[in-house]
């Protein structure tokens, strides 16, 4: 017999995130490559889930979402950027922001369409696309200062290109593109026949009093952009695995009838908890974003003394810094053998990119304790000694 798979997913490696992962539990070394907090968020949130999980129902929820967590989504995108989401017809959850970004995906393109990726880019974004069938055209933003232009934007932008995916906060590098960026970014959209998916999950955490512009709020953007937010980013609980969607109906309604063949629907106990955060632990991300910006900098200056180049970071939970300076490795050999040598385990910025991406940079996650994260700085100081 002759075997026959889908040659997006048969040509897929193991992540770079499994591979060290794997090499900081062999070396014992400091995982500071996946992004997760080593800390989970607020108690009220998770005592409001278990009183759920007890007293029940514990059968499938609402294939769109607890009504709860629903409004309380139409009222958090209303004071936060000024958008009216009716929560019957504009919002949906789904099981974690990845689910919510493949099944706008799926559902706003398709066979022999285009989908234009931001690089670099968080690494689900692709094979989902080419999985669709759609022809994946990117946009590589350049170092040191990853900026975003109308020139690069409309080079890769063609009228069959049928979603835009846009990130910022954006993973891996921790740019949040500024008013100027997203106007030319609006710019473009207004000017093109696509839809723009925007995985907006660290939307509350930037540093330096930086603002998050969603796209949407922009003049004309609100009937061309499905936003994409996370619950786990918002309130540090990864696990979870609560994401949503809010947008205009006629892109809200194709995205569900995707999601319904996807996961169908999501713990009510925790959708429940996470409606009880939006509604009273708001606190709580601006108060990790100042503990994440306090890592950033800690961090940075700890690098800058070993001899790392520090790159711009102004969101996420991710600090970007480049290795020229201390070898003439190729940044995923470095981040091999500094897993192995030194006992820390990073992520080379290059897994990223389409080929002929950067490829001496790597990623820092700064969602760590200070104690874990001074442990590392120690140990990558007395190794470069």
């Amino acid at each position: 017999m002759t075997s026959s798979f889908n040659p997006v997913f048969a040509k897929q490696g193991t992540t770079i995130f499994t591979v060290m992962s794997a090499l900081a539990n062999e070396h014992k070394a400091i995982n500071l490559g996946q992004g997760f907090p080593d800390v989970d968020g607020p108690e009220s949130i998770r005592s409001a889930a278990a009183k759920a999980l007890m007293e029940g129902p514990n059968q499938y929820a609402p294939m769109p979402g607890m009504p709860q967590l629903r409004q309380a989504l139409s009222a958090h995108a209303r004071h936060y950027y000024g958008l009216d989401y009716d929560w019957a017809t504009e919002t949906l959850v789904t099981s974690g922001a990845t689910e919510a970004l493949t099944a706008a995906i799926m559902a706003l393109a398709g066979s022999g369409d285009e989908v234009v990726l931001i690089e670099p880019s968080y690494d689900c974004y692709r094979p989902i696309a080419e999985a669709v069938g759609a022809t994946v055209r990117s946009v590589k933003l350049q170092p040191p200062h990853w900026r975003l232009t109308e020139e690069a934007l409309a080079a890769a932008v063609t009228p069959r290109t049928r979603v835009i995916v846009i990130n910022t906060p954006l993973n891996p590098i921790g740019r949040v593109f500024d008013a100027g960026e997203m106007a030319v970014l609006a710019k473009v959209v207004a000017a093109s026949n696509a839809n723009v998916v925007s995985d907006e999950v660290y939307e509350h955490l930037t540093y330096d009093g930086q603002k998050h512009i969603s796209l949407a709020s922009l003049p004309g953007m609100r009937g061309r952009v499905a936003r994409v937010g996370s619950a786990g980013k918002i309130f540090s609980l990864t696990g979870w695995k609560v994401g949503w969607v809010t947008g205009p109906a006629e892109l809200v309604s194709v995205i569900t009838k995707a999601h319904q063949f996807l996961t169908f629907t999501t713990s009510p106990a925790l959708q429940l908890g996470v409606a009880h955060g939006l509604a009273h632990e708001m606190e709580f991300p601006r108060l990790l974003a100042a503990r994440l910006q306090e890592n950033r900098d800690a961090v940075a200056a700890g690098l800058r003394e070993i001899g790392f180049e520090i790159l711009p970071c102004e969101g996420s939970y991710f600090l970007t810094a480049g290795i020229a300076g201390l070898t003439n490795e190729k940044d995923r050999a470095f981040c091999e053998r500094l897993a192995k040598e030194a006992g820390v385990a990073l992520i080379p910025l290059s897994v990223f990119f389409s080929p002929g991406g950067p490829d001496t940079y790597v990623r820092f996650a700064l969602c760590k304790s200070r104690t874990l994260l001074d442990e590392a700085l120690a140990r990558l100081k007395a190794h470069f000694r």
